[in-house]
């Protein structure tokens, strides 16, 4: 039995839903399209394991495409905050 320890990626594993950061254009996009703003997002901190390898930055936008046996595709949207 190895002792060794692996370190995992959370975002390598086959269930983690795809998250990419946006654009400041695509991030307006969405902004305009919702009539929202950033803060009435659903926050996400920067050292989230989800975002690990991203490289996100307090105050970019993730969008988060997660696969729904009923709709195909399900979007979210999270606002990156110090953490």
């Amino acid at each position: 039995m190895s002792t060794e320890k692996k370190d995992i990626k959370i975002v390598d594993h086959i269930y983690q839903p795809k998250h990419e950061i946006l654009s400041k254009d695509e991030a307006d996009l969405i902004f305009k399209k919702f009539n929202s703003k950033p803060s009435q997002l659903p926050y996400i901190m920067s050292s989230d394991k989800g975002i690990q390898g991203l490289d996100a930055q307090p105050s970019d936008i993730i969008k988060i495409t997660r696969k729904s046996s009923t709709a195909g595709e399900s979007v979210y949207y999270r606002y990156v905050v110090e953490g």
